[in-house]
């Protein structure tokens, strides 16, 4: 039963770290700005109206959060998207999907090989 209630401490720690991370908008914007490229602390400064320290702030938060993580590249240090714990923001926001999406359909993802197999299988959706 401790270890049980452990567990589940530990785990709300995370779910409400991570939640707090993507709270703000700026640490969203890094967020997509690292989905698209590595970048170091000087490039995401320049894309935002606000102080290296405070680039620097929101990236530890993301940090804690195991959303980035630092990378050494020659002299620079870059940062990483690890967008793995998204996924619990992604399970957490599927239980409401029944009140705006009642089909299901923003929620069926389909790898690209197996919209090609089922393409190829019954000719597409119609089966032509």
């Amino acid at each position: 039963m401790l270890m049980v209630s452990f567990h589940k401490l530990y785990l709300m720690s995370d779910t409400n770290t991570l939640f707090k991370a993507i709270a703000h908008p700026a640490r969203r914007q890094i967020l997509t700005l690292l989905a698209a490229s590595d970048q170091s602390v000087k490039e995401l400064t320049s894309a935002f109206a606000m102080s290296q320290p405070a680039v620097s702030q929101h990236l530890r938060e993301l940090r804690e959060a195991k959303l980035v993580r630092p990378e050494k590249v020659g002299s620079e240090q870059k940062y990483h998207l690890t967008a793995g714990p998204l996924k619990l923001v992604f399970d957490w926001c599927g239980q409401y999907r029944r009140f705006f999406d009642p089909a299901g359909h923003a929620w069926a993802f389909a790898s690209v090989e197996n919209a090609a197999a089922a393409a190829k299988k019954g000719g597409g959706r119609n089966g032509r």
